[in-house]
């Protein structure tokens, strides 16, 4: 590590630059930005889940006190919003891929869809407004539930005559057949992986402004990639060239993957800013995002594992339907599909998998990727069955892991549902984790427990994601729409600090501080003459924002790239300075030396030459130092790990406590301990919240019950233990940085420990399955029926 940089450099727990404005009420969200004559938009929503609009009567809404303009599906013609993902059904045809405009058009489809936006004075006027809208419809039949949507009697799209969007598969479904019928054993299970609501700190918020001198128009907007709103709603909805187009996501609090879709509020007030003359800002009421931010997960599957009579896995076939709400969100398609049945492989040796999915449109709020998107899916279902194969074969369920395991020395392994790992030791991780939690010891524990009338239990998943997706001609050929590379520029400035511009964009998860720790690593500098810029696309040149573990693997190595052209250009610089060959330039510690020799100079001597170039070699280099870079990755990055988890049930309740929870992870380099381990407390506390507390539940006509924080649970300081967490590393063998992604593994690991520790508790009293969420009622439920 550089000397120059006073120990912040790659591996130091360096504390978050950005807290102290985040802790201190100095952070800019958008909720703070103020644009001169500001105005402010109310969304009329559907309190439908499935009509026909049959009138609209807006005049005593535009005759309301402080009313500037309402408008309605029929006065904004404009494009549809766009899906960035298109599947193929197993028979080659094309995804059924119906319109999505921003305010409805004829048919509402669930309860939250845009019918109108009032645009007033004030916020309070604005809404008063829009009570006095009179709407008249006809209610039709709500297909609320897949299997409801599937006899498609009630079509969600009438044009594309059926509920089902695609039937998809991967595998040889043939092949896979045949190993189960000439197994020893198969284990089969039934798994629901319940629809979630993100509920991120900050709800969603949207201003819209349009300069009539310049004709530019500028949105200020709660997203993870400014970038792609800009280019999605630029070109396939508001028809706005991208040099007339600025996107400003400003401090964004949390996201969870929510926040990356391009949503119909953003097009909306940006549409409507020129038509009113006046910057427009519009933001979510909490119950409102219950309705309007798209959900997560909502899969229902039946899985079938082949064993030989020694317990190794012969074959894994899977069968998915997958619920994507009333229209396809930005990346819904994929979710299920290439991010989900593409893992099913896991930590394992399983020769041969087949996977189908059944996509399905429902009356319900549009569903899409979060945390995990697809991966926490698939660890679910792989972790449950393998845990049910071990009770019904006999085998211990770490060593029914242990014989299965992809060995250390076997990469890179090519699994048979398409992905290719690169690094791992699931060894190393699973026996790490066991002597943290002491599993060796859980015997007394359990049976200390008994003598307080207690049930405990303990649950293993061994886990393993792709993160980073790539590379962009390979997500390409499976339908993404985009590029999925980043971009990265390094501006030295003459007296030696630096500015780096970033396509990601941080939400919470402190690239401000692990960004500029690459930085000072490489070019010896203090932090505090390191600046990361992001979120602004008259700023940056191009990017693909953050989600899927990305911004390390992908935008740092983009980074470390900027940098190394940097210090190459750098390297010349000084060579003619000190008379030497550039050959001989070293460059360490801040410090350009010619080899053997004390002729040296400082990094910012070197950048105030390329700025007053008055001892420059003009005849090979351009004055400046200021790179950039594209990286677009080879493969995914891998990271993986062993949750275990323990709890202790209340039987007379049904109480779950989780007492104990341990979370080894595979995540490649670590950049910063700190944050690593903070990440990972995050993602366990949304798993355990997903495995115990969650859930969105619709009534058969298509009304979410769980609408508010009255109904829908979320994890609170007392439902958490102190986690116990720890890294155990191998380095991704396709980034020169090694590392492979920590933001979403909590989330993936632990709701199957979690579900499997309480299975494990029930199982002496006779219980032998509990779905998410496994609340008090359910629990106690299923103890009173086992009696």
């Amino acid at each position: 590590m550089p000397d120059g940089n006073n120990g912040t450099g790659i591996g130091a727990s360096v504390k978050r630059i950005e807290d102290f404005r985040f802790l201190t009420g100095k952070g800019h969200y958008t909720d703070d930005i103020d644009r001169p004559g500001q105005s402010y938009a109310y969304i009329l929503r559907s309190p439908h889940a499935h009509a026909k609009i049959t009138s609209i009567d807006t005049s005593a809404a535009k005759a309301a006190s402080g009313v500037l303009a309402v408008f309605t599906g029929e006065d904004m013609q404009v494009g549809s919003l766009p899906c960035g993902w298109q599947v193929h059904s197993k028979d080659g045809t094309p995804m059924h891929e119906p319109g999505h405009p921003p305010l409805a058009q004829g048919k509402v489809r669930y309860v939250g869809d845009q019918v109108a936006v009032v645009i007033a004075d004030t916020y309070a006027q604005a809404k008063d407004a829009a009570e006095m809208i009179e709407v008249g419809y006809e209610i039709l039949p709500s297909a609320a539930t897949m299997d409801a949507a599937l006899t498609d009697k009630s079509l969600v799209h009438d044009e594309i005559g059926t509920n089902l969007c695609f039937d998809w598969e991967i595998g040889d479904e043939a092949e896979v057949d045949a190993a189960i019928a000439k197994a020893a054993h198969v284990t089969k299970i039934d798994l629901v992986n319940n629809r979630l609501v993100p509920n991120a700190m900050e709800p969603r918020a949207a201003v819209g402004e349009f300069d009539p001198a310049t004709g530019e128009y500028t949105l200020y907007t709660t997203s993870q990639n400014p970038h792609v709103i800009r280019l999605l709603m630029g070109a396939f909805v508001l028809s706005i060239p991208e040099h007339k187009l600025r996107v400003v996501a400003p401090d964004v609090g949390g996201g969870f993957g929510s926040k990356i879709y391009h949503y119909a509020e953003e097009a909306i007030v940006t549409w409507a800013a020129p038509k009113v003359g006046r910057p427009i800002k519009w933001v979510a009421e909490r119950a409102e995002s219950f309705i309007s931010d798209a959900h997560g997960r909502d899969n229902i599957s039946h899985a079938e594992l082949a064993l030989d009579k020694d317990g190794k896995f012969l074959a894994l076939k899977v069968q998915t339907k997958a619920n994507m709400g009333a229209y396809l969100s930005t990346f819904a398609p994929c979710v299920p599909t290439y991010l989900s049945a593409t893992l099913l492989a896991g930590t394992y040796t399983t020769p041969v998998i087949h996977a189908n999915v059944k996509a399905i449109f429902t009356n319900t709020v549009p569903v899409d990727a979060y945390r995990g998107a697809g991966r926490p899916e698939a660890t679910y279902l792989l972790e449950r069955i393998v845990d049910q194969a071990a009770r019904e074969t006999g085998i211990d369920k770490v060593e029914i892991r242990r014989r299965n395991f992809i060995p250390a020395d076997a990469f890179p392994y090519q699994t048979p549902v398409a992905l290719q790992y690169d690094s791992g030791d699931y060894e190393a991780t699973l026996s790490s984790a066991t002597k943290i939690a002491d599993v060796d010891g859980f015997a007394a524990r359990k049976a200390e427990a008994a003598s307080r009338g207690k049930l405990r239990g303990m649950g293993f998943s061994t886990y393993l994601e792709a993160c980073g997706i790539a590379p962009s001609a390979v997500v390409g050929s499976l339908g993404a729409r985009a590029g999925l590379y980043e971009s990265a520029e390094v501006r030295v400035h003459p007296t030696g600090s630096v500015t780096v511009f970033t396509g990601t964009h941080s939400h919470g998860q402190g690239h401000e501080t692990t960004f500029a720790q690459l930085v000072s690593d490489r070019l010896g500098l203090p932090l505090e003459n390191i600046e990361i810029s992001h979120g602004d696309t008259n700023k940056v040149q191009f990017g693909m924002g953050t989600y899927g573990s990305r911004s390390l693997a992908v935008g740092g190595e983009a980074l470390i790239r900027a940098v190394d052209k940097i210090i190459d250009k750098a390297k010349k610089i000084a060579a003619h300075v000190l008379e030497a060959s550039a050959e001989d330039i070293e460059f360490k510690d801040g410090n350009f030396t010619v080899a053997g020799t004390d002729r040296s100079m400082a990094f910012g001597d070197v950048a105030l030459t390329a700025y007053v170039p008055h001892n420059f070699p003009h005849d090979e280099l351009e004055p400046g130092l200021d790179e950039k870079a594209f990286y677009d990755p080879a493969n995914f990055t891998y990271p993986g790990g062993c949750h275990i988890c323990e709890v202790e049930i209340d039987p007379d309740t049904g109480t779950v406590e989780v007492v104990n929870f341990t979370a080894v992870d595979d995540i490649g380099r670590v950049i910063n301990p700190m944050i690593v381990e903070g990440q990972v407390h995050g993602g366990v506390a949304q798993g355990i919240g997903q495995a115990l507390l969650e859930n969105a539940v619709y009534d058969e006509s298509g009304q979410l019950v769980t609408g508010s924080f009255m109904d829908y649970t979320m994890p609170r300081a007392d439902n958490l233990p102190s986690f116990n967490v720890a890294t155990q590393s191998t380095l991704c063998t396709h980034n020169t940085l090694g590392v492979k992604g920590v933001g979403e593994v909590g989330a993936i690991g632990s709701p199957p420990a979690v579900i499997n520790a309480v299975i494990d508790a029930l199982w002496d009293k006779g219980v032998r399955d509990i779905s998410m969420p496994a609340t008090p009622e359910k629990i106690w439920s299923a103890l009173q029926a086992a009696e």
